[in-house]
């Protein structure tokens, strides 16, 4: 007994060593069972099963091959069959490949199966084998000996029986029918479906596309197989996966479409391709042949999609709508620059995420001029979602603009390099480091950029929602050294629910004037959450050099996303400029804007002369809160206008201070002007000024200024009063009640002494305003000395103070007596307004008798 289990066990080991130098260490099995409806599988159930031991049989299914440079490998599956009430031990069964050249080779399991040792009782097990089987190249001939451990056979080896694969076998499933196999141990249906033919670039590319159904209860994931395109002649060309397939997943009794792509010789023969598929074997660092399909005649689809037509694409089993809309185009120096949408609809009943796609505009020669994609690779549609992408593109104005399409490229990566150490498909072309798809070839209608209207509604559609727009106004003005052109554009929500608006930003081109640069764009951040129904108002301006002149303005907003300018409105106009809106002598002026909305008059306007050539404009303008809340009231900006339509940028001086509700704040305006210049009718372009996108508050400087109005003005001339009793100097009030002006005999100095009544005006808040009060003393000779003073500080708020001073000349030791006058004026900027004056009599004082003696 003891020499039978040597025996034995030195069988198994020569039989392993067999194996081993045909080519073989251990495998992975790629499929098992096959359908009827198979033709291969049809010819191999003619085959008879094979007699092994009492109860057990064995047939033979899924006989592959698949050339290599280091031998062709044959791979075949094994069905044990035990009726018996024990199991069965395989380490028994033995299988060696007879060629039709008479080599016998030992057939090796698989790694997959490798471990697979025992058949239950009354239960069946797969087992797949695999030979190297040198330069043959078919099956036909071929045949499997079935050998049994007999202790008492020559040799130890019984043969069993043979499989003799009949004539017309065949080992791919014929065009048309199914296989019923397995994926992952998970039963699956597969057919072959498609093969189209691409042409792109000067290439040709073939597309394969295989059914697959999930008839398992578990999850199918790619089991990572590898797939060639073999043509009729024999030729191989190595498949790669779609992107959108790759790792892809199968819910139990889903049907799913794969497909594959390769590029191929515009010369080749595409009638009675087949789809091969292989695995590798990772321990055996092999490539085990799998199922193969005929494909059905190859087609070439039409990707051209007609103006405003759907096309569908698949992806992950979804269809995915696809429309190119809202075309337009202007010319933008030497290019056309278009704009256009494209709408995707997720119609499928789970998530997709879009592949990375390669977008350009092309003309009827060829020529592509890429269009950027990155707003659309990546993104993820929900079930029912609708998605649309803004893009814009650059084609030269020579190019044929009226039948130019978007092309949609899919870019597809190389399928796996195989393992170091395989010895891959002898001939097989591996796929290109980079496969350039065509999805479709979108017509773009030739539409010109509308002209659009001052006051007219119109309707877009944007990443964001719907909206309705319409352009409310432009204006010109001064600023600085240049001209601010400024358009206000309302947005309208039109659906049903509330939408949220990017951060946008803007560009503004006149005719061919780009001042992206400059743009600046205003916006409430309220209304970035805008409800159904609800308007936002929007400020795009830009500065131009003052003597520019244009007849078309382009507006642009957009917004940003890794470093991407993502359209989000454009639209163009011939209209002209809007009157700046006059306010008559009198009237208010209103600052809009939530939290803050400011009611604007003229409190005073004056004109410092000066002595010089020019003179001063100023203007004093009460701001009173008109919100229900306290608020920083936004800041103002102003330029002076004269009737000769010159403009004087106007100095603000504004307080900082937050306004009460109602409360008033007292703002100030003056520039200097020529004094040839009349002021008789002068007005004052103003608007509360900006940073950035919000409008400014007091203390910051602005970069520009929004909804300019001019307001008349009307100048005042200040008539000197005749005594110093109520002297206004905002916001104080002076009074001089009386003045004690004395001088001794024989001294060179006159002491004088005002009692006064310093009130001060808290009805307004204010910025300190730069002015000051300057006394002017003319001595009884008529010379005169000035002192300047401070409001508040040099002399103090109150009733009866006193304020002291005294003016000294050689020429005062004459004086007797008279009378000396106090004139006051109001300083600004180094001009005067008087304000008012009064004599008041000097008084002398003798000295004592005793005291002339001394002297």
């Amino acid at each position: 007994m003891r020499s039978y289990k040597n025996t034995y066990a030195a069988l198994l080991i020569s039989t392993f060593v067999i194996g081993q130098l045909a080519g073989g260490l251990a495998p992975g099995t790629v499929q098992a069972a096959a359908s009827t409806t198979n033709a291969a599988a049809a010819a191999a159930a003619k085959v008879k099963p094979v007699q092994m031991g009492a109860g057990v049989t064995a047939t033979v299914e899924n006989v592959n091959i698949w050339t290599q440079t280091g031998g062709n490998i044959l791979a075949y599956t094994l069905n044990y069959a035990n009726a018996g009430s024990a199991s069965a031990n395989l380490l028994h069964y033995f299988s060696r490949v007879v060629t039709p050249g008479g080599s016998v080779i030992p057939g090796t399991p698989v790694t997959a199966d490798a471990l697979k040792k025992k058949v239950g009782a009354r239960a069946s097990l797969r087992v797949t084998y695999y030979v190297n089987i040198g330069q043959t190249k078919s099956l036909q001939g071929v045949k499997i000996a079935m050998h049994v451990w007999d202790p008492k056979a020559k040799g130890y080896l019984r043969q069993a029986g043979t499989f003799a694969l009949p004539a017309n076998y065949s080992n791919t499933v014929a065009s048309g029918k199914a296989l019923d196999t397995a994926m992952n141990d998970i039963p699956v249906t597969a057919a072959a479906e498609s093969l189209q033919i691409f042409k792109y670039g000067g290439k040709v590319y073939a597309k394969a596309g295989l059914s697959l159904t999930n008839k398992g209860s578990k999850v199918l994931s790619d089991p990572g197989y590898t797939a060639y395109l073999v043509s009729a002649s024999g030729t191989v060309f190595e498949l790669a996966l779609g992107s959108t397939e790759a790792g892809y997943k199968i819910q139990p009794q889903e049907k799913k479409s794969i497909y594959y792509l390769a590029e191929i010789p515009a010369y080749l023969n595409t009638a009675n391709m087949k789809l091969q598929f292989t695995q590798m074997d990772e321990t055996l660092k092999l490539e085990l042949p799998g199922a193969s399909f005929r494909l059905p005649a190859a087609t070439s689809p039409n990707l051209v999609v007609g103006n405003g037509a759907v096309k569908k694409i698949m992806l992950d089993g979804n269809a995915i709508e696809t429309k190119l809309g809202n075309a337009s185009v202007y010319a933008d120096k030497a290019s056309a620059a278009w704009s256009f949408q494209l709408e995707l609809k997720n119609t499928g009943n789970k998530a997709v995420t879009l592949p990375a796609y390669e977008l350009a505009v092309k003309s009827a020669k060829g020529t592509a001029f890429p269009v950027s994609a990155k707003a659309l690779n990546g993104i993820t549609l929900r079930p029912l979602e609708v998605k649309v992408i803004p893009l814009t593109a650059q084609v030269p104005l020579e190019v044929e603009q009226n039948t130019l399409q978007l092309q949609m490229i899919e870019a597809v990566g190389q399928a796996g390099e195989q393992a170091s150490g395989s010895t891959g498909a002898a001939g097989a072309e591996t796929a290109a480091a980079k496969l350039t798809f065509p999805i479709a070839y979108f017509t773009i209608p030739y539409t010109l950029r509308a002209d659009i209207q001052k006051g007219q509604e119109y309707r877009t559609t944007t990443p964001y929602g719907a909206f309705s727009y319409s352009l409310q106004s432009i204006q010109r003005y001064p600023w600085k050294d240049d001209d601010i052109v400024v358009a206000k554009v309302n947005l309208t929500n039109t659906q049903n629910v509330t939408l949220s608006l990017p951060e946008l930003k803007g560009a503004l081109k006149m005719d061919n004037l780009d001042v992206t640069s400059s743009t600046e764009l205003l916006m409430d951040k309220e209304s970035a959450e805008l409800a159904p129904g609800k308007t936002a108002e929007i400020y795009i301006l830009a500065k131009i050099p003052y003597a520019e002149s244009f007849d078309a303005l382009n507006i642009s907003m957009y917004t940003t996303a890794n470093e991407e300018k993502l359209p989000f409105l454009a639209l163009s106009t011939s209209s002209a400029f809007n009157d700046i809106p006059a306010i008559e002598r009198g009237g208010s002026y209103t600052v809009a804007g939530k939290g803050k909305n400011a009611k604007v008059q003229e409190s005073r306007t004056t004109v410092y002369s000066g002595n010089g050539n020019y003179k001063i404009v100023y203007t004093e303008l009460l701001v009173s809160n008109e919100e229900k809340r306290q608020s920083s009231l936004a800041r103002l900006q102003a330029y002076y206008k004269t009737t000769g339509g010159q403009f004087y940028e106007a100095e603000p001086a504004q307080s900082a201070s937050p306004a009460a509700p109602g409360g008033k704040q007292l703002v100030t305006f003056w520039a200097k002007i020529p004094k040839t210049v009349a002021t008789a009718d002068i007005s004052l372009y103003l608007g509360p000024g900006i940073i950035g996108s919000r409008l400014s508050a007091a203390g910051e400087e602005a970069t520009g200024f929004i909804n300019v109005a001019s307001l008349q003005l009307a100048p005042q001339s200040v008539t000197p009063a005749q005594d110093l009793s109520g002297i206004s100097l905002y916001p104080y009030v002076l009074t001089v009640l009386s003045s004690d002006g004395k001088i001794t005999e024989g001294n060179d100095t006159i002491s004088i002494v005002l009692n006064y009544n310093l009130m001060q005006d808290r009805t307004y808040d204010t910025e300190a305003l730069s002015h000051k009060l300057i006394v002017k003393i003319t001595d009884p000779f008529g010379q005169s000395q000035e002192k300047s003073l401070t409001l508040g500080t040099d002399l103090t708020e109150g009733d009866n103070n006193t304020y002291s001073t005294a003016i000294s000349r050689s020429l005062y030791k004459q004086l007797g007596g008279g009378t000396y006058k106090i004139t006051l004026y109001d300083e600004f900027q180094g001009e005067r307004i008087e304000l008012g004056h009064q004599s008041y009599s000097l008084s002398y004082e003798a000295l004592p008798v005793t005291q002339k003696e001394k002297e």
